[in-house]
């Protein structure tokens, strides 16, 4: 009953946060368009219209966000772009959250020499310039979209570890813990039975963040050529197009540019409402 009351209570606490609620309808149909726009458009991605070639939108009945420098509608590939960026965000995250819980939670149970020595590593790799590592395994290994997902995963979990170290080193002088402990429980059973359930709220809160920073590190890549490729697209790879025909056809710059903008702040106020409310509940 404790638990239903924290979450129901959180729940309610982000309910009357009307911003975060605003940005979760927004984010929401925002992927839902992401999903049906192939069926909203008789347009394919990848067909090129020649007798629409870099037509604004609104100037060929048929392109509703008008088309690029190839005839290629622009709605379509928004969409499709958007599409990529998401999953390729969202799956980032999941490795991102994956390491960094589990390398947190055992730094910080453990302790001693051993919490000394994995937070060192971590100290290490958070001086490196980590977007040359991810640029180093693209060159090396090829472009494709799992690399992407395990490259970017892999730069992002070093901020989760440490959050989740901090609950850790609280939540282990708990008294739960401490009966575990004194039952015999191991160490693997005390960690993914008492120590990860209850960092599970920090957990979605940088979760929630971390979507976002993905996306836009995902962008960036694209954005330098390194990231998804063609016939692919991204909004990082939109972008990327649309910055070169930023004189003659703004749309082509405005439009993913303007998507990218407003997913991000919905992910972001989402992810401030969630922290508020969990914050303000207290601890499980």
């Amino acid at each position: 009953m404790k638990a239903t009351g924290f979450w129901g209570d959180a729940g309610r606490r982000f309910a009357i946060n009307r911003a975060a609620m605003v940005a979760l309808i927004l984010f929401a149909v925002l992927v839902t368009l992401t999903l049906v726009a192939p069926w909203l458009n008789p347009n394919d991605a990848e067909h090129l219209d020649w007798a629409h070639v870099a037509m604004s939108p609104g100037a060929a009945q048929s392109h509703w966000f008008g088309t690029d420098r190839l005839g290629r509608d622009l709605f379509v590939r928004t969409f499709e772009g958007a599409r990529v960026s998401l999953l390729i965000g969202l799956v980032a995250t999941v490795v991102s959250v994956g390491v960094g819980v589990l390398y947190g939670s055992v730094c910080g149970y453990l302790g001693g020499r051993v919490d000394s020595i994995m937070m060192r590593i971590v100290e290490v790799l958070s001086g490196l310039p980590l977007i040359f590592f991810v640029i180093f395994l693209t060159v090396i290994f090829g472009r494709n979209l799992l690399l992407l997902f395990a490259s970017i995963g892999a730069v992002g979990w070093l901020t989760m570890a440490r959050i989740v170290r901090g609950q850790t080193l609280s939540l282990r002088q708990k008294e739960f813990v401490e009966a575990a402990v004194a039952s015999g429980a191991g160490t693997a059973r005390i960690l993914f039975k008492h120590i990860m359930p209850n960092v599970v709220g920090p957990v979605i809160v940088y979760a929630t963040l971390t979507i976002p920073q993905m996306i836009l590190f995902e962008s960036f890549l694209s954005f330098l050529g390194l990231g998804v490729q063609e016939p692919r697209a991204s909004l990082g790879t939109l972008i990327a197009e649309g910055a070169g025909e930023m004189e003659a056809a703004a749309w082509m710059l405005l439009i993913p540019g303007g998507f990218l903008t407003v997913l991000l702040l919905c992910l972001n106020i989402v992810g401030d409402g969630l922290r508020d409310a969990l914050d303000e509940t207290g601890p499980a």
